[in-house]
């Protein structure tokens, strides 16, 4: 084989493993990119995650208050803490500056007052207002002027519920009547029948209407007044005597509108709970 042949194929070999550390550089190059632009897509798409599941998580807060739920702080999560979890972790050899002053912003955040809850403070919110319906209505037996109710109130069964409407509403009045409902008082015994509830009514010396729930409103939809968050008590404690410190502030106004302190009692986004004809009387 001649030296030129020889010296014709080195060349080529050179050119050829020139050509390959090229490709390979090149490669790498568009491996960086993709790499790059894969991490920009699940960036972006994992803050349009983290926007959906704090909208969703304030959607179900808002839901849980308006159902009755109450609603606690987290212990030890503290602005620090939350601020901590964003930001990715540190080398050790960080400078002590930086250490002493992440150390002082702990120390305030856990010096911070805890928030103020409503625990000790009577208000409407502490009263289980709900939507029911008569489902089926009779004389007490042992009472002329009692009624004896069962109230579908969107639990698994009717509620028993004694009212002394004998002398106000006709019994047929009352069938299949929309009602609202308070739900938390403790069950009591009426002539021999134990009452778990009371239909609310506005009432007057001279008149007593039962209140009159807004249009679409169902059996268990909660009845809110804005202002005061839903925090009912399962059962109300009669030595507390929460109804009785509510009661006074329970009015209807001169639009005929049921209110607490003039903040309209309203099953949300359908409407608020109206009296008949009776104004500026008491709701009982």
């Amino acid at each position: 084989m001649s030296q030129n042949i020889i010296s014709k194929i080195i060349s080529n070999a050179e050119t050829a493993e020139k050509r390959l550390t090229e490709l390979k550089s090149k490669l790498e190059d568009v491996r960086k990119i993709k790499v790059e632009e894969k991490i920009k897509q699940l960036t972006d798409e994992n803050a349009i995650l983290v926007a959906k599941v704090d909208k969703a998580k304030a959607e179900l807060i808002r839901l849980e208050t308006l159902n009755g739920k109450k609603q606690y702080p987290i212990p030890n999560r503290t602005a620090a803490a939350l601020e901590a979890e964003k930001t990715p972790l540190k080398n050790e050899n960080e400078a002590p500056a930086a250490k002493k002053e992440k150390k002082e912003k702990d120390n305030s955040a856990k010096t911070k007052p805890k928030p103020q809850t409503n625990d000790g403070v009577v208000t409407v919110g502490k009263l289980d207002f709900r939507i029911g319906k008569i489902v089926e209505i009779n004389k007490h037996p042992d009472a002329d002027s009692l009624y004896v109710e069962k109230i579908d109130c969107g639990e698994d069964s009717p509620r028993t519920v004694v009212s002394g409407l004998v002398n106000h509403i006709p019994i047929n009045e009352m069938q299949d009547r929309i009602v609202m409902v308070l739900c938390n008082l403790k069950p009591v015994k009426m002539r021999g029948v134990t009452s778990e509830a009371m239909v609310m009514c506005a009432s007057s010396p001279d008149k007593v209407e039962v209140l009159i729930p807004p249009s679409g409103a169902q059996p268990g939809d909660m009845v809110s007044c804005e202002g005061y968050p839903r925090e009912p008590e399962a059962v109300l404690n009669p030595k507390k005597k929460i109804f009785e410190t509510c009661a006074p502030d329970l009015k209807t106004n001169s639009d005929k509108i049921a209110c607490y302190k003039g903040t309209p009692l309203t099953v949300p986004g359908k409407g608020p709970i109206v009296a008949p004809t009776l104004k500026d009387v008491n709701v009982k």
